[in-house]
């Protein structure tokens, strides 16, 4: 499992040119699931997530988590985070999990940050979305569950 990691000072995500979800500070997370991905995988990744000290503190070092800024989270499903773009000219999606694989594994994902109290909204999984993205910094980390 992956996920790209942004603090931001706000994002949003139009979905299907209608309906847009808006936070404010916070993490805008990409994320990606594979074949092999498990509900360990989401604990650890989610974890790991809104505990990542990359917000300044009082003496602007990057020393504070999502939760000790009450922050907000956007999460948005991105199979091309395991595009392969080795060969040729256009990536290769195998390593993507199938969504019958990946939709469940993407909501106990968003289910983690909720149970943890952070005002989360979400991408809508296998629709065409526009992302907004503030990205504050800029701060951009990948993240994943495996070596």
């Amino acid at each position: 499992m992956r996920a790209l990691v942004q603090r931001v000072k706000s994002g949003a995500v139009t979905i299907e040119k209608n309906e847009t979800r808006r936070i404010g500070p916070g993490l805008v997370i990409l994320l990606g699931v594979t074949h092999d991905d498990t509900a360990a995988d989401v604990k650890f990744l989610a974890d790991k997530c809104m505990n990542l000290r990359i917000f300044t503190d009082e003496a602007d070092k990057m020393n504070l988590s999502l939760l000790d800024v009450a922050g907000s989270a956007l999460i948005v499903s991105q199979f091309t985070l395991y595009g392969d773009c080795r060969k040729g000219r256009r990536p290769g999606f195998d390593a993507a999990a199938p969504p019958a694989h990946a939709i469940p594994l993407y909501e106990q994902f968003v289910a983690e940050f909720k149970q943890a109290g952070i005002p989360t909204q979400t991408g809508e999984f296998g629709a065409g979305m526009l992302v907004d993205i503030q990205n504050d910094g800029p701060v951009t980390l990948m993240v994943e569950s495996k070596k």
